[in-house]
């Protein structure tokens, strides 16, 4: 039977035999989509008299929230902090292709750069919809260039900047206007850190620590000031010390600001972090584990010289180092699915937990919950199929399917 006109002209999809992501756990439910929102079933009965126009057969499959990548600097050939001829159709390529990954949505990731670049690249990179032709961009992440110099992994040295005037006027004169950015990651040791920070938060923008020397007490001071994420846990950052647990100690901290949480990076390509940290960081706190791919130029390129920004990196298997002969990793070319099932497998976790590191906490993160990364009533129809092996079957954007394998 058709759906009841009175309420919408629009047709409604039931997704069939499938198990979908929701509260935590995998339950055997049927998923309901109408005008590219999730749909209360019960409303449609009893209050609508409707039914569905279109049934689709899941196959036993899972249904869970499209992944969310907040850290992702390129790929395909595409480097995001290049200031191309194309910058919008650069950003367009990497977003047709990660749909392939389960990634509905994402934050174009610039690493630190000169003004110049940042002054071209940062108007052109616009939050938009997702859709057929692509995941949707959420806003930029800006990596740098408020950094350690001794903790700068890749970046280029020479670009590297500290916060002389004092915050604010140091941001735009850098960056220029923030209007499409949703994420800064800096080193909040670096004098005068703090009123960027108050600055970027209370703008509505996340403040992440990173490429950091920071000690614990200078980690939370940057937490207390509005900072709620750790760009990629344990890499550019002290090691943990027991008398001085450094960043990673905000884990465990308390004197994280009540009702605050503290989400951190991890980019679970079996390269970056040992299996043994990636379960040390889960069993620590798991509600707060945002799984990132760091993706850089070459991913989805065979091996050989690309860039990042402004510097030349070598791919060495599943390896990117800075070139000429240099160990310093430099971003992943490990793909979101990828991290998801080495992260299920690397930490022993389950698989709803491994699922909502890729959608729900970046989500919470990003202050998006309330319309991604969930399944519930009336958020965003975007959702991935997978098997048993969480291999991506499917990918869906606004109740569209965008992608199948």
């Amino acid at each position: 039977m058709p759906s009841n006109k009175s309420v919408s002209d629009a047709p409604i999809t039931q997704f069939v035999n499938c198990r979908i992501l929701k509260n935590h756990r995998l339950q055997w439910e049927d998923l309901w989509v109408r005008e590219g929102k999730i749909l209360n079933p019960e409303k449609l009965f009893f209050d609508e008299e409707g039914f569905a126009d279109h049934k689709v057969d899941c196959e036993n499959k899972i249904i869970a929230p499209g992944f969310i990548d907040v850290q992702i600097n390129g790929g395909y050939g595409i480097d995001f902090s290049q200031a191309s001829s194309d910058i919008r159709g650069g950003v367009a390529v990497v977003a047709k292709k990660i749909i392939e990954q389960g990634v509905t949505s994402f934050c174009p990731t610039l690493v630190t750069s000169p003004p110049d670049i940042y002054h071209k690249v940062i108007p052109e990179l616009r939050e938009q919809d997702g859709g057929p032709e692509g995941a949707g961009v959420l806003g930029i992440h800006l990596e740098g260039p408020f950094i350690s110099e001794e903790k700068r992994g890749a970046h280029p040295p020479k670009f590297l900047r500290t916060f002389k005037a004092g915050g604010v006027a140091d941001l735009m004169e850098t960056y220029g206007p923030l209007d499409n950015v949703a994420m800064v990651t800096l080193a909040p040791e670096l004098a005068n850190s703090a009123a960027a920070i108050r600055e970027l938060a209370g703008r509505g923008i996340a403040v992440s620590v990173g490429h950091s020397m920071a000690d614990l007490s200078q980690a939370e001071e940057a937490v207390q000031n509005g900072a709620t994420f750790i760009t990629h846990l344990f890499n550019a950052m002290l090691p943990f010390h027991h008398r001085d647990p450094g960043i990673v100690g905000l884990l465990t901290s308390d004197r994280i600001p009540p009702g605050q949480t503290v989400y951190y990076g991890m980019i679970a390509d079996g390269i970056h972090t040992h299996p043994a940290a990636l379960r040390i960081a889960h069993r620590a706190h798991p509600a707060g584990l945002v799984l990132v791919t760091d993706a850089v130029t070459a991913m989805g390129l065979p091996p050989g010289r690309h860039t990042l920004g402004q510097q030349q990196i070598d791919i060495q298997g599943l390896h990117a180092y800075v070139a000429a002969g240099t160990t310093t990793l430099s971003g992943s070319i490990a793909t979101m699915d990828m991290c998801v099932r080495h992260f299920r497998e690397a930490s022993g976790c389950t698989v709803e937990a491994a699922l909502e590191a890729a959608s729900l906490h970046p989500a919470q993160l990003l202050g998006i919950s309330h319309r991604k990364g969930t399944l519930e009533y009336g958020t965003d129809a975007d959702f991935v199929v997978l098997d048993d092996t969480l291999t991506v079957r499917e990918t869906y954007i606004a109740g569209q399917q965008v992608w199948r394998k």
